[in-house]
């Protein structure tokens, strides 16, 4: 589209500082997220002012109180704008299950004490004709918050991921769903092909596959430094002592240097690790979806492990160097030998596709029969089982089969 303009955006004050966007549409801005207080609204309304646009519609992309406690300042700004928001975020703040905005009030007392609900409200996944703008919108359940919405824009491949893939900053993990975010990006890439740029609700923006890989790699590298402190035998067994706690915080600091946390709450990491405690405690390692393994070669074979990848990061080349020089790959009856016939076969009907390994069906040295589910425009889908034959580094043979 010829003079798209970037997304405006405002990002409070750290701690916890987080986004709101506007965007240019032909009947005038539309605001994404409204801040966590009224007064951090109108520095946002100040900057927006600016443009000499009006404000026509407001966005929600979840509950949380930092995305949705400003919306007064817009309402008495832009009385006529409306807020717009899924039926499921809608119903998740009104009943407020989890008590977060007597807490958000508690913490900072410019939290209102009334809030501004959505006077629009849609089905998940219902695309919106908002001020003369196309969007397009996907509801995600049992992730970073119990209910997320993402805005796709599919003119320009803006993406507004809300709080799912946030750049360089400290998530919330208080809601002890970390598998359920892991296996919520996995569906987010498929979700939106397109996506060029990811607009987060903290952080900078960035390529939205940049940023939900960046995402998934943090949240794996946190259940993974969590979990030996769970083990039954570690110092004390299923709780994590305040010495392993203390070293899972170094390790963070360590990998993960200056980001700051998402909320004003000054134990968030804290937090995040007895959340996540308490979720590995109650999970069955045995039913551990393969988008929560703590590293993405847990137990695959490397060189299958470097196929599932290579077809998720839609790498051509990557693909073909899983295999031997004159590996065999059998799809469904039809044969091709030698890597150069496998990479113009991947080229064909792979690449663009997303593969989500369900689960190790045969294990045995030098070979694995994954089941997975493969979307080959990166949606929907059909179940399959690949059966690999591996030497060494190499995958020598491949027989995908539907699964009926």
């Amino acid at each position: 589209m010829g003079g798209h303009s970037e997304p405006g955006r405002f990002a409070s004050s750290n701690p916890g500082s987080v986004n709101t966007y506007w965007i240019k549409a032909p009947d005038g801005l539309i605001v994404i997220d409204t801040l966590r207080t009224p007064v951090d609204a109108r520095k946002a309304l100040a900057e927006i002012k600016k443009t000499g646009e009006p404000v026509v519609a407001i966005l929600l992309t979840h509950s949380h109180p930092d995305h949705v406690g400003g919306a007064g300042a817009f309402r008495e700004a832009f009385p006529k704008a409306p807020v717009y928001a899924s039926k499921a975020t809608d119903t998740t703040m009104r009943e407020d299950k989890r008590g977060f905005y007597p807490l958000a009030r508690t913490s900072n007392p410019n939290f209102p004490t009334k809030l501004i609900y959505a006077d629009r409200v849609f089905e998940d996944g219902a695309p919106l004709q908002v001020a003369g703008l196309r969007l397009e919108t996907a509801g995600f359940a049992h992730g970073e918050s119990d209910t997320a919405t993402v805005y796709h824009r599919p003119d320009t491949g803006d993406l507004f991921s809300g709080d799912l893939a946030t750049g360089k900053v400290t998530p919330a993990l208080i809601e002890g769903s970390s598998c359920g975010w892991l296996q919520i990006l996995d569906r987010l890439g498929g979700r939106f092909p397109g996506a060029k740029t990811m607009y987060p609700g903290h952080g900078a923006a960035g390529p939205a596959r940049a940023l939900i890989d960046e995402q998934r790699r943090y949240l794996r590298a946190f259940r993974g430094l969590v979990r030996p402190a769970i083990a039954p035998s570690s110092p004390e067994g299923r709780t994590v002592s305040t010495g392993e706690q203390k070293s899972i915080t170094t390790e963070l600091d360590r990998a993960y240097p200056g980001h700051p946390p998402v909320a004003d709450l000054p134990t968030i990491v804290q937090e995040n690790i007895k959340a996540v405690a308490r979720e590995l405690t109650a999970e069955d390692p045995k039913k551990t979806p393969a988008a929560c393994a703590d590293s993405p070669a847990q137990g695959l074979l490397p060189p299958v492990n470097a196929y599932v990848n290579a077809v998720n990061d839609r790498n051509l080349d990557a693909l073909a160097g899983a295999f031997a020089d004159d590996a065999e790959l059998i799809d469904v009856g039809r044969r091709f030998t030698g890597r150069a016939a496998i990479r113009a076969w991947a080229e064909a009907e792979v690449i663009g596709g997303r593969l989500t390994v369900l689960k190790v069906a045969e294990n045995r040295p030098g070979h694995q029969r994954l089941l997975v589910r493969f979307a080959p425009g990166g949606q929907g889908g059909f179940d399959a089982y690949y059966a690999f034959t591996v030497d060494g580094s190499s995958i020598t043979k491949a027989e995908l089969t539907y699964a009926n």
